[in-house]
């Protein structure tokens, strides 16, 4: 897959703006540039260095289309690898749609989705992890997806990767070398050794792959179910996190027939707040869907937050009815955090406060229990703290690789799978002939990471899902 031809994009986002910025890449790119161009001080493009700014006019048979800044980036030392130039426009979409009709006329074509940052795989500016990193940097809508795709296409993965597979590689070097000398028998590589290694590379693919759990919920933001029995205040609750009025709010229960969701970012994570129809019993047809949706819900959160009306516990066995409810909650999602959220504070008189703590604390169930008003907007920041309590956010702060691209978590597992069955092998002492074909499937897997091993359909696959000009 080798590009030979110039492609155009605009590479800022459509709609009228202050500036827009058209990309051209391809090796006649500063010459096509050139041939539309007319520098105020009379400069012709195509002798002037790499990375200079040259302002003058886009030409079209004598008409000015729009006075510009012209970059010129020559290859290898751009982004693509290839000549690049990019032209600095006003930001009228008649403009923009001038401009580039006018280089498809001089020779260039439409880039398709990502092509850009392919291109610069293909030329080895990039590798294929690092390549995927440039689309989770331009979707990251927080600090903490931000730094994840920072760090990724630094070549933090990439380099990890590389260093497992070198080494492996060396070993897997000898161990075909004494296939050519199989009837000396003779062994060239140090068995003790390989086996550390070994123990190394799944050290690091286990760590890798547990990363993903917190790596998977970070970049796409972390579901957390609000639920609980009707008119509780579970609507309220999210317009205070949210701090706008996102859903209905109403004294008749059962307002809430349908999920409402929204995502909030506490301490540079990215949540994703699930108001949900409260749960009771009832025969209204189009509410039981809605019921029937909450525990889909549930079922797809990370952390669930369970509602319940303060003012109401000190009633004569509603606190043993919350109990078993939430113990039933419990016992069907019992992987899964659940914050007791003790709502309407401001209606608890203060001698009740005590009666309920006490029967929380004699409870064996050991609840995270909260009390808050939401209609007052008290006690929501402690929420918001406690949530941050769920996430394991060690691996981010210490700035360890954290896997987030399913692809990546998927070649890692079948590594790891070989790897796993190269020690069984040692230890059995399997012959080197068969062992080779294990090292070989688990360097193949890791190749397809970093994309040493690759082709045409994956490429169009991961590239696919870029944005046009990137």
């Amino acid at each position: 897959m080798l590009y030979n031809d110039s492609i155009v994009a605009l590479a800022t986002p459509s709609g009228a703006g202050a500036i827009a910025i058209i990309r051209i890449s391809g090796e006649n790119a500063i010459t096509i540039g050139n041939s539309v161009f007319k520098s105020i001080k009379g400069k012709d493009l195509t002798k002037q260095k790499s990375h200079t700014l040259h302002l003058g006019h886009i030409i079209d048979n004598q008409k000015i289309l729009d006075e510009v800044l012209v970059s010129i980036f020559k290859g290898p030392h751009s982004y693509t690898g290839e000549n690049t130039i990019e032209i600095s426009c006003h930001g009228s979409t008649y403009i923009q749609q001038q401009i580039i009709q006018l280089l498809l006329r001089k020779g260039c074509r439409m880039a398709n989705p990502g092509e850009f940052t392919l291109r610069a795989f293909l030329n080895g500016k990039l590798d294929l992890s690092q390549a995927e990193a440039v689309a989770d940097l331009i979707s990251s809508d927080n600090e903490a997806s931000h730094q994840i795709a920072m760090q990724q296409m630094r070549g933090g993965f990439s380099n990890e990767i590389a260093k497992l597979r070198e080494e492996l590689l060396n070993f897997a070097s000898l161990i075909e070398l004494e296939l050519d000398f199989a009837e000396e028998d003779v062994e060239f590589a140090d068995r003790t050794q390989f086996h550390e290694l070994l123990n190394r590379i799944e050290f690091v693919l286990k760590r890798l792959i547990d990363s993903f759990a917190v790596g998977n919920v970070i970049k796409n933001g972390i579901p957390v179910a609000i639920v609980g029995e009707p008119n509780v205040g579970k609507s309220t609750l999210l317009n205070a996190l949210l701090n706008e009025e996102r859903a209905i709010v109403s004294h008749i229960a059962g307002t809430t027939r349908d999920t409402i969701e929204d995502e909030l970012v506490i301490g540079g994570i990215g949540f994703r707040f699930i108001d949900t129809a409260g749960i009771r019993e009832t025969v209204d047809v189009v509410e039981s869907i809605g019921i029937r949706k909450t525990f889909e819900k549930i079922e797809q959160a990370q952390v669930v937050l369970y509602l319940v009306d303060g003012s109401l516990l000190s009633v004569d066995g509603k606190l043993e009815t919350l109990l078993l409810e939430v113990g039933k909650t419990r016992n069907q999602f019992s992987q899964k955090p659940i914050l007791v959220i003790i709502n309407k504070m401001d209606l608890i008189l203060p001698e009740n406060v005590s009666i309920i703590d006490k029967k929380l604390t004699t409870n064996n169930q050991q609840l995270t229990t909260i009390y808050i008003s939401a209609k007052e907007n008290i006690g929501v920041e402690e929420l918001k703290n406690q949530l941050l309590s769920f996430v394991n956010t060690g691996a981010l702060r210490n700035n360890e690789t954290i896997v987030t691209n399913t692809r990546h978590y998927d070649s890692l597992l079948k590594a790891l799978d070989e790897i796993q069955k190269v020690k069984y092998g040692l230890q059995t002492n399997l012959s080197s002939d068969l062992m080779a074909i294990d090292i070989k499937e688990a360097l193949y897997h890791f190749g397809m990471i970093t994309g040493q091993v690759t082709n045409d359909e994956l490429l169009g696959n991961i590239f696919a899902n870029f944005c046009i000009g990137k």
